[in-house]
């Protein structure tokens, strides 16, 4: 055997799917921090991602929806953006991954994506805006979300058994991700009225 044999195949695809999300990610809750800040010291001040009454994020950042934890939520977002970068570029540079840490991993994006559907439903129910940059936050999670754990089961993180699954849902997770999206497009749609808003 070679060593071309011996050495397992970089996971490119992952690799590079969770660097480009992650920034994405992180440039979305980087943009909200700066807002915050900006808001902070001129409370007046007319951010950028406030297009109009309806898609803004002024009023979910100075929402308590926008400070769960008692500071200000992309802070959060910074960080864990952070992490999914870091995994990625990992990946890309040939690292290997104990079955703790992908399970960790699955962990702490499946609790984000938690909070994100929490954020959804509190800023279309309650606060009755769409948050551009949180929408991107949102787009990003969702996938994210899908492709580890569709990644997790295929590589038995979880157990053989779940294996053939695993492969099943990786092939699908473009269609879920979508269906998703059209979900929470739907929702805004009948409770916001988004078309005859814009």
């Amino acid at each position: 055997m070679t060593d071309a044999t011996l050495t397992p195949r970089r996971p490119w695809i992952l690799g590079i799917f969770l660097t480009i999300a992650g920034a994405a990610g992180w440039w979305a809750a980087f943009q909200l921090t700066i807002d915050k800040f900006l808001v902070l010291e001129h409370p007046k001040a007319d951010l950028n991602c406030n297009i109009s009454v309806l898609v803004q994020c002024g009023k979910n950042l100075g929402s308590w929806q926008g400070s769960v934890f008692g500071f200000p939520n992309p802070i959060l977002g910074l960080g864990g953006f952070a992490a999914v970068i870091a995994v990625g570029v990992s990946l890309l540079a040939g690292a290997q991954f104990a079955k703790w840490f992908w399970i960790a991993f699955n962990v702490g994006i499946a609790g984000a994506l938690v909070f994100v559907a929490w954020l959804i439903h509190e800023s279309i129910f309650d606060l009755g805006t769409l948050c551009p940059w949180c929408m991107l936050v949102w787009s990003v999670t969702i996938p994210l979300f899908w492709v580890v754990t569709a990644r997790n089961l295929a590589q038995g993180v979880y157990g053989g058994l779940l294996t053939r699954f695993g492969r099943g849902l990786l092939s699908w997770v473009i269609p879920i991700t979508v269906i998703c999206y059209a979900i929470v497009a739907l929702i805004a749609q009948l409770v916001l009225d988004v078309i005859h808003r814009l």
